[in-house]
């Protein structure tokens, strides 16, 4: 494991045996088993507000959380957040901690989406269609959000980073809403797990080869359509799509898809920013006991806040 973080190697070994395995299991028992491991932060960090509301969705209303920071400027940019977990759990309760801090550290207004989840709430292309409405939903509201109409974004973790990557390319492909940039922490790009880091990395690293195949089953269980670029993001047209920002860990099985996509993405000539942090497992940002946690979305929160200013500072 060398070039493991060493927090993490110090606990890479509990942290795997005690990954549930989701794979023997229905999407509703594995939500359930992971639910069981949540544990609520004793005291969330402070936010201006938090509102639970729902917003219209393409087959029923779209439940979403919205944070407003504790300070900035406003209008504030406003990042519409898909939260990770295989598609298949977690929901707005498991990325509270994440969403609180991002929010007041870049600072913007958060809108966090409580996708439909495979299997049994919605198979794909339910999950992206739901973030794709509340993020139309939230630029046609970013005023009364306290947001700025023109500093709209998408981002997730995981599999959240896929449907942020999926809507961006709707956004393009159905023009609009204009988006101003896409947060990407390690994301799920394609259905592909036959390359290096997962060799590498697919058992023994917290998120095994097992668990990550099903996930992709659960969502999208024919095969002919993990080739479309709405599932799989790689195989897109990708010119025209918004500033990206991607995180890659070096421990994830999922790292050098991670890469492909960032390299795509430049050679179509979208602006693109890779931080790579070496020693990072899959999950590891939302793991805030850690350094590497605090380090990445230091400098992840700081290029969100990089790109809104310089399209700020470009406006007339």
């Amino acid at each position: 494991m060398s070039g493991l973080d060493p927090q993490i190697a110090d606990m890479i070994e509990a942290l795997d045996s005690g990954f549930p395995a989701v794979h023997t299991m229905t999407g509703e028992q594995a939500r359930a088993a992971i639910r069981s491991r949540f544990k609520p932060a004793a005291q969330p960090e402070p936010m201006a507000s938090v509102e639970d509301t729902t917003v219209p969705g393409p087959d029923a209303p779209v439940p979403i959380r919205i944070y407003r920071p504790v300070r900035g400027e406003r209008p504030l940019p406003t990042l519409v957040y898909a939260h990770g977990g295989g598609w298949v759990f977690c929901d707005l309760d498991s990325h509270d901690e994440l969403c609180r801090n991002i929010a007041n550290r870049i600072p913007a207004v958060v809108v966090s989406v409580h996708y439909r989840r495979a299997s049994e709430e919605g198979q794909w292309p339910a999950a992206a269609e739901d973030m794709y409405a509340a993020t139309r939903w939230a630029a046609e509201h970013a005023s009364s959000l306290g947001g700025d109409a023109h500093a709209v974004l998408v981002g997730g973790d995981s599999a959240g980073g896929n449907l942020a990557a999926v809507t961006a390319l709707m956004a393009r492909d159905r023009g609009g809403p204009a988006l101003a940039g896409q947060l990407l922490l390690y994301p799920v790009i394609a259905a592909d797990f036959r390359t290096e880091s997962y060799r590498s990395f697919g058992e023994g690293y917290y998120n095994p080869i097992s668990a990550l195949q099903w996930y992709w089953d659960q969502y999208v269980p024919d095969l002919a359509d993990r080739q479309n670029p709405y599932a799989s993001p790689l195989h897109a047209d990708l010119s025209g799509l918004p500033p990206a920002i991607a995180v890659v860990a070096g421990h994830d099985p999922l790292r050098d898809e991670g890469i492909a996509y960032v390299e795509a993405l430049q050679a179509a000539g979208v602006p693109t920013v890779r931080r790579y942090f070496e020693g990072g497992i899959h999950g590891f940002m939302t793991m805030p006991m850690l350094g590497i946690c605090q380090r990445a979305r230091a400098q992840a929160c700081a290029d969100v806040a990089d790109l809104v200013g310089s399209i700020g500072a470009a406006a007339p």
